[in-house]
């Protein structure tokens, strides 16, 4: 009866290391709108930044280590909505949308609910879905976007009110691209624990300077293209293009010779697909 105790006490217990980094994200989350609200944008788009860094590390750490839990998974989506759904709308709205009244409200809305949206569908097809790839934008990514572009402006000294339309723009389409069928490569099924030549290192150094030169255009450009590889990849793919293939439900595979590999869709643990991530 002793051990049985003991065992349960066990089984209630919470993983302390995944959701450490868990946390991390959304104490960056948190402080990036916090930031905003006293027009530190340069400090809130960067604080966005290390949430995405801390959402890759933690169910990868949970992994390593083997301590995925049920917990965890409804935790990190927790964090991702405030870090990548709630921040990114109102850093946008704080910085440039707030002079445009109701229509600025509403696209950093289309936003925030596009990020909910896309969280609850793919917890929904979790060991279901073809994990080689995203259906939607990644809310992550689309963060990104958001807070690319406002530290970008930041850097180069442009206002808010300044691009306030296209900012509206570039905020209410991340959002319905995250509620989209198009398809991302999501970069699960590469083998980041192989062996790799030693030209990739210095190719990985070399991307790590270019980076350094100037973080926001190039953070920016960078999680731009990501948003236009979908529609890109799957217009090209199909041979008939279908309000299906844009949005609804699930996307349809007629007329399409979209890859999807069956036999790679092995029920995991949530932690392990619950990156868009």
């Amino acid at each position: 009866m002793q051990n049985l105790n003991k065992q349960t006490v066990k089984n209630r217990g919470i993983y302390l290391l995944p959701n450490l980094l868990t946390t991390a994200g959304l104490f960056s989350g948190f402080y990036a709108v916090i930031a905003s609200m006293n027009a530190h944008f340069e400090s809130a788009a960067i604080a966005i930044f290390i949430a995405m860094l801390f959402d890759g590390l933690d169910g990868r750490v949970a992994r390593m280590t083997n301590t995925q839990s049920a917990f965890g998974a409804e935790y990190d989506s927790m964090a991702d909505m405030v870090s990548f759904g709630v921040a990114p709308a109102l850093i946008a709205y704080n910085w440039g949308l707030a002079e445009l009244g109701k229509i600025g409200w509403l696209a950093a809305f289309i936003y925030c609910a596009g990020a909910a949206l896309r969280l609850a569908r793919f917890n929904t097809q979790v060991g279901v879905a073809d994990k080689r790839y995203f259906q939607g934008l990644a809310s992550p990514a689309a963060a990104a976007i958001i807070a690319g572009a406002i530290w970008t402006g930041t850097y180069y000294e442009i206002s808010g009110n300044q691009v306030s339309y296209l900012l509206a723009l570039l905020t209410a389409a991340a959002g319905l691209l995250m509620v989209s069928n198009f398809r991302y490569y999501s970069f699960k099924d590469y083998d980041w624990r192989g062996r790799v030549n030693f030209i990739v290192i210095l190719a990985l150094v070399g991307l790590f300077v270019i980076v350094s030169v100037q973080p926001a255009t190039i953070l920016f450009g960078a999680f731009s293209l990501y948003a236009l590889s979908g529609p890109i990849y799957t217009i090209r793919r199909i041979k008939k293009l279908k309000v299906s293939h844009v949005v609804g439900d699930e996307c349809s595979d007629d007329n399409t010779d979209l890859p999807v590999d069956t036999s790679e869709q092995q029920t995991q643990s949530a932690d392990d697909n619950k990156k868009p991530e």
